[in-house]
């Protein structure tokens, strides 16, 4: 390491907070926002690459697919190889496929790009997100979480009207000219920031057997939802990938609490406190991206582009107010609380998307500003819960592992919704319904579940100690046992009498 600290390069703006906190920003916002403002736009750009819906629906859920195992091959990456080198090689690659995606007149040349960008986003999260959260002094935490938490959902939820507004009268290129636009911008600053670093553990093992079932396990279960979604067709070609490669993301979990030196700390997991942030994170992002997708679907043939876009700004709206809230609370016992609060949220939106659904009211506005809050409350702060209860040093694993997940949940859910709604109950009001409802009761189940587990496991909010977690290497807060309050406690043995109560010798 010695030899390695003398080639060691600075960016001229290496030492600044903002550039950092920019390079994350423009990192995560394109591709992030793009997974959503793609869906009003996909019928014009079928018709102008010559590609058919179908195609585009499988595009989608494999770039996805690529989005989750990029979060592997990143932790695995930053293991061997210099972490900051290669997220300037992440960040060109990202320019190289939007450039590419918003040039193109290729069908297939659109579809590889559109993969490599899910790919290369994952990628640039991980190597960029944790040394933002881990290098700064504590006191820019609240800035980081709020900034983190309107990157990744803020650009979501701008998503619908950026797309809506483009199908409105710009062309579809437009959009991608954005990505491309931005990702230039995010190689400039990976430049300017850049400080070299050696690689976590040159000598650690390649697990290859991890990246393997990542790698088939997210694809196959992605494409045979996509491939659901796009054929409509209920058959051994699509069950057998989607249930097969959703088993094999769950033995790549099991997989990784038996090894001994695993890339991601599923073990040490397995607390309560962790536990219950990926179980919001995971209920909130498959009924937040499931009802956003139906809406979406539904308002297709109820209204126009433009007004789809006014509907669907105060999704916008509503995760900006959450992330600054989120930046306020930070340093507080109340992270928990916007956790929690996050999925009742979205159930209450869920309701009112059922009313709209079902009944034709009006109050599509109020359930997109809900979702936005639900979302933005839930998922990051859920994400801060599992890692401050790991060591810091951990957090490139736990954000690997947590966006694994959270991909495979979010990304999953959306297409099999849409493939009830128009292939088994029909494009009905009573099927939009029932697909909402069924998004209402997933963010209901997963209240009662995390409620559960963190009443039986700790009971009490606590105050995170993020001086003692990023100084001193400590966890910032206690997570017990799961269950712990309903097992049944450990005998002790019996004191040893005190010196002043033990009789003197004879």
């Amino acid at each position: 390491m010695a030899g390695y600290g003398r080639k060691m390069r600075k960016g001229p703006l290496a030492g600044s907070y903002l550039a950092s906190v920019a390079l994350v920003a423009f990192s995560l916002i394109p591709f992030l926002g793009l997974t959503a403002a793609v869906l009003p736009v996909l019928p014009e750009i079928g018709k102008s690459l010559h590609l058919a819906t179908s195609t585009l629906d499988v595009a989608i859920a494999m770039s996805t697919a690529a989005y989750a195992v990029g979060t592997v091959f990143a932790v695995q990456l930053a293991l061997r190889l210099p972490p900051r080198r290669m997220l300037v090689a992440y960040e060109a690659l990202f320019v190289a496929a939007s450039l590419v995606a918003a040039t193109t007149s290729n069908g297939g040349l659109f579809v590889a790009a559109f993969i490599v960008q899910g790919l290369c986003t994952s990628l640039m999260l991980i190597a960029a997100v944790p040394p933002l959260v881990t290098a700064w002094p504590p006191e820019k935490m609240p800035t980081t979480g709020g900034v983190m938490n309107l990157c990744i959902f803020g650009a979501v939820a701008i998503g619908p009207t950026v797309g809506a507004e483009t199908a409105a009268g710009a062309p579809w290129h437009a959009i991608f000219w954005g990505v491309a636009g931005v990702a230039v911008l995010a190689l400039v600053f990976s430049l300017l920031t850049y400080q070299d670093e050696p690689p976590v553990d040159k000598s650690g093992p390649w697990d290859f057997g991890a990246m393997a079932m990542a790698l088939v396990g997210c694809g196959a279960a992605f494409y045979g939802a996509g491939a659901l979604q796009a054929f409509g067709v209920l058959d051994v070609q699509e069950l057998l990938p989607l249930c097969g490669g959703f088993a094999l993301v769950i033995a790549l979990v099991v997989f990784q609490y038996t090894v001994k030196e695993p890339l991601m700390p599923v073990r040490a997991f397995a607390t309560t406190v962790p536990v219950v942030g990926i179980t919001i994170a995971l209920f909130a992002s498959a009924a937040g991206f499931g009802l956003m997708e139906l809406v979406l679907t539904a308002l297709k043939t109820t209204s126009t582009p433009g007004t789809t876009a006014l509907l669907f700004l105060p999704e916008f709206v509503g995760a900006a107010a959450v992330a600054s809230l989120f930046g306020a609370i930070f340093r507080t016992r109340y992270v928990t609380v916007l956790a929690f609060s996050g999925l009742i949220c979205i159930v209450a939106s869920a309701a009112v998307f059922l009313e709209w659904a079902t009944s034709g009211s009006s109050l599509v506005a109020v359930g997109t500003g809900l979702l936005g809050l639900g979302v933005g409350a839930s998922v990051s702060p859920a994400l801060f819960m599992a890692g401050f209860s790991l060591r810091a040093k951990q957090l490139q694993r736990v954000f690997a592992l947590i966006e694994l997940l959270r991909g495979v949940t979010a990304f999953l859910v959306a297409p099999l919704l849409l493939y009830l709604v128009a292939d088994v109950w029909g494009k009905t009001a009573r099927g939009i319904g029932a697909a909402i409802g069924i998004c209402l009761g997933l963010a209901a189940v997963g209240f009662v579940v995390a409620f559960g587990l963190y009443a039986s496991g700790k009971g009490t909010l606590e105050t995170p100690d993020i001086d003692r977690w990023q100084e001193e290497g400590e966890t910032a807060w206690s997570s017990p046992p799961l269950l712990a309050s309903l097992r049944a406690p450990v005998p002790q043995p019996p004191a040893e009498p005190r010196a002043e109560e033990q009789e003197p010798a004879a």
